[in-house]
C-alpha cells in the first residue's frame, strides 16, 4: 500500500468519533504500531485534528474534511451501483436527487465507463401511497421522530402501534422497516407493503440503550450463537 493511501486509510479508520488504540489500527491497516505512531504524528504535523496519546488511543474531531479524492476504477463502479439502485427503487424526491447526481457522474470524465460495466437496475412500479411511505419513514427515519403506524399482519390482524423507525432495508422486491416498538416493548420488522396508514408524530425519540440498531444487530448475533 501505497504511503498516501495508508495515510488515507487511517483517517478513514479514525472516523466514527470512537476511541482507536495503535494495536486495533495497526491490525486494521496491517502495518506495526510503530508506524502507526509515527503516520498519526505526521497527520497531526501536517494540521489533521486528531487528539490522543501513546497508550490511550487516538480520535479524529467531526468536523474534519478531506479534500476532494481520486477514486479507483471499482470505487467509481460501486458509487454508480449504488446511485443507480437508489435512483430505481427509492421514493420521488431521493429517486430525483439520484437521477441529478447521475447525471453529475456522466458530465465527469474520471467517472465514465464502458457500456458493459454500466449497471441495470429494473424495478417493480411503485405505487403513489408505497412511494409516498417511504418517503415519510425515510424522513422519520433521519430525524428521530416517532411514528403512528396501522399494520396488517400476515395473518389479517389490523394493530396500531407507536414506532421508532431505526432502518429501511430492501430485499428486492419487499422493503421492510426495522424498528422499537413502543407499543410491545420490543424490537419488530415491518413489511411496507402491509402498512395501512402512517402518521409522522412531532414527539422524538432518542438512542436509549438496548434500543437502537447496533443493538438490534447484536440480538441477531446473539440469535445465531445460541
Amino acid at each position: 500500500m501505497r504511503r498516501a493511501d495508508r495515510l488515507f486509510a487511517l483517517i478513514q479508520a479514525l472516523r466514527g468519533g470512537r476511541l482507536r488504540t495503535a494495536r486495533y489500527l495497526s491490525e486494521t491497516l496491517e502495518v506495526s504500531e510503530r508506524t502507526i505512531y509515527r503516520d498519526v504524528a505526521d497527520l497531526v504535523g501536517n494540521g489533521v485534528p486528531i487528539d490522543g496519546a501513546r497508550g490511550v488511543g487516538y480520535l479524529l474531531r467531526d468536523d474534519y474534511f478531506l479534500p476532494p479524492l481520486r477514486l479507483s476504477q471499482l470505487e467509481k463502479e460501486a458509487l454508480t451501483w449504488g446511485v443507480s439502485f437508489v435512483a430505481a427503487h427509492g421514493d420521488e424526491a431521493i429517486a430525483t436527487a439520484a437521477r441529478e447526481l447521475q447525471i453529475k457522474l456522466q458530465a465527469l470524465d474520471r467517472f465514465h465507463m464502458p457500456t458493459s460495466r454500466q449497471p441495470m437496475v429494473f424495478a417493480a412500479k411503485q405505487t403513489s401511497s408505497a412511494k409516498s411511505d417511504l418517503k415519510l419513514l425515510r424522513e422519520a427515519t433521519a430525524s428521530r421522530h416517532k411514528v403512528l403506524m396501522r399494520y396488517q399482519s400476515g395473518a389479517d390482524c389490523l394493530s396500531e402501534r407507536i414506532i421508532w423507525p431505526l432502518s429501511l432495508e430492501h430485499w428486492g422486491k419487499v422493503w421492510t422497516l426495522t424498528t422499537w416498538c413502543e407499543t410491545r416493548d420490543a424490537f419488530r420488522t415491518f413489511r411496507l407493503d402491509r402498512i395501512e396508514a402512517l402518521t409522522c408524530l412531532t414527539e422524538r425519540f432518542t438512542a436509549e440503550s438496548g434500543k437502537t440498531m447496533a443493538d438490534f444487530l447484536a440480538s441477531l448475533e446473539e440469535t445465531k450463537r445460541a
